[in-house]
């Protein structure tokens, strides 16, 4: 039904995490969150394009909250739908989820779609969020609880009030603020120096001045006026040792389908938690230099 909905000029893309866990919901709830969501998409990709749909596990510790007050801590089911449209602004982004509100010509759209999801999400205990840049896509993140089965020893939220340490310096670069300033705040905490930049110049101004070794660059894929992937490559000439992780809050599988970054390149996905962003930093120090 969706392939035929959205048309032969886009690709439909599945990418079902088979651990994923599972949720007490509607399903013809879901089905009209799962609708809503592949049309506004489809509208947003008008020459064709890519529509991915991803699923996985999310725990949410309490430090998370610190940036996303209505969210209850705990384990959750996400779905993702992203696609490679034509992307949108902040202001758009910050009342996409209000009623009747629209940037579709008039007869081509109630405003109603998203803030019918908004209703359904909010109403089941969960929450959605939006990461979108013009000109590159979008993704929505649907988040739903979980029903809890028995912990597993792999499962990560048993392990989310265990933290590695570190000495390394560790170069931050996060355009938006509280991110910024959380992201630091956990990798201090667990004995690493952080240079925290605001984009890819002040990232550049920032490794010109500083006198000593970089370990690794964590940087955000997309970012105004130089993106995470062309800073890398800068860094990549003058200092080949320095370590990359990603992070972005588009999928990874959407990230590399789009073209942004590679296959298998170290990648940690938005929103993380401290747990999850430390483990990844420590993992992608120790582990072997990107080719």
């Amino acid at each position: 039904m969706l392939e035929r909905l959205i048309g032969e000029d886009i690709q439909l893309v599945s990418v079902p995490n088979p651990k994923t866990g599972k949720i007490r919901f509607d399903p013809g709830q879901l089905s009209q969150i799962i609708l809503n969501l592949a049309v506004n998409a489809r509208d947003a990709m008008p020459n064709g394009g890519k529509l991915t749909f991803e699923t996985s596990n999310e725990v949410f510790d309490p430090g998370y909250l610190q940036s996303h007050a209505n969210v209850i801590p705990g384990a959750y089911v996400m779905f993702a739908v992203s696609d490679t449209g034509i992307g949108m602004s902040a202001d758009v982004q910050s009342k996409i989820f209000e009623p009747f509100f629209t940037t579709k010509e008039v007869g081509k759209g109630t405003g109603l779609g998203l803030a019918t999801v908004w209703g359904i999400v909010k109403q089941s205990g969960g929450h959605i969020m939006v990461y979108s840049e013009l000109g590159i896509g979008t993704t929505f993140k649907v988040y739903l609880p979980r029903i809890m089965e028995k912990a597993h020893a792999t499962d990560p939220g048993n392990n989310s009030a265990k933290f590695p340490v570190g000495t390394e310096t560790i170069l931050l670069v996060e355009d938006e603020e509280i991110v910024r300033e959380l992201s630091t705040e956990m990798l201090t905490l667990c004995g690493f120096k952080v240079l925290a930049a605001r984009n890819g110049r002040h990232a550049l101004s920032i490794y010109d001045d500083y006198v000593g070794p970089i370990d690794l660059l964590l940087t955000d894929v997309v970012m105004p006026e130089m993106g995470g992937r062309e800073l890398a490559e800068k860094f990549a000439q003058s200092n080949p040792s320095m370590k990359v992780l990603f992070t972005s809050g588009y999928t990874d599988d959407a990230i590399v389908r789009h073209g942004v970054i590679e296959a298998k390149t170290n990648f940690i996905q938005k929103p993380f938690t401290a747990s999850a962003l430390t483990w990844k930093v420590r993992e992608t120090l120790d582990g072997k230099p990107e080719s």
